[in-house]
């Protein structure tokens, strides 16, 4: 792992002229899962985006991931259901930050792959084109991409949203498993029972955090 702990100093960022998120101080340790809380609007989705490099902070900084790979798996798939990606092609987008986009997948690779197709229960739906699963299925799928990067860091917008107490489980097994092989593991959620599983929580409300770090109830 190329990274032990990200802080979070004064984080301020901004959507074009609106101020999202103001003066966030905030420790997220490796080997551990955060929840990530607030109302729709709080800022949640905006941390995640400051944290994968895709929204710049207009102040503060965030450290720790100088040297680190960062993986962000969306709540919804960017992916057109008229293209024909299966979801062991979509898994195996996983490995492309090893192998590059036209690379060849290794034996080694193509283990990881399969490794967390099982992890997720998509064994049966390998060959199955992504389009045609039901919501649950196909954030397994996204959920199995995102740990066949074997990020130094893994950022997840709602991974138990709308799906079923078995894929709830094994969504947040897959997290803990996740810390549990060293990763920062952040998460974005309004599930009670998410929360409940996390290390830490932290609950942000209008652009500023609310509750610190360690709390396990949402207000």
């Amino acid at each position: 792992m190329a990274v032990r702990t990200v802080h979070l100093q004064s984080l301020t960022v901004r959507r074009e002229a609106a101020l999202v998120l103001d003066g966030v101080d905030a420790v997220l340790p490796a080997g551990s899962t955060t929840a990530l809380v607030g109302a729709n609007g709080s800022g949640k989705s905006t941390l995640l985006d400051a944290l994968a490099g895709v929204l710049a902070p207009a102040g503060g900084s965030i450290t720790g991931l100088e040297q680190a790979t960062v993986a962000y798996i969306p709540q919804h798939s960017t992916v057109p259901d008229d293209l024909p990606v299966t979801v062991g092609e979509t898994v195996a987008m996983g490995r492309w930050r090893e192998r590059g986009l036209l690379g060849r997948l290794r034996a080694s690779d193509r283990a990881v792959v399969d490794e967390c197709v099982q992890r997720m229960g998509l064994g049966d739906l390998v060959r199955v084109p992504l389009a045609r699963l039901s919501g649950g299925q196909r954030q397994r799928a996204l959920v199995a991409q995102g740990l066949a990067c074997r990020a130094d860091v893994l950022l997840v917008d709602e991974p138990t949203a709308n799906v079923d107490g078995t894929t709830r489980g094994a969504l947040l097994d897959a997290l803990a498993a996740e810390a549990a092989r060293g990763a920062v593991v952040l998460h974005a959620t309004h599930d009670a029972v998410a929360v409940e599983r996390a290390d830490q929580v932290l609950a942000l409300r209008a652009g500023r955090l609310h509750r610190r770090p360690g709390t396990a109830t949402v207000r």
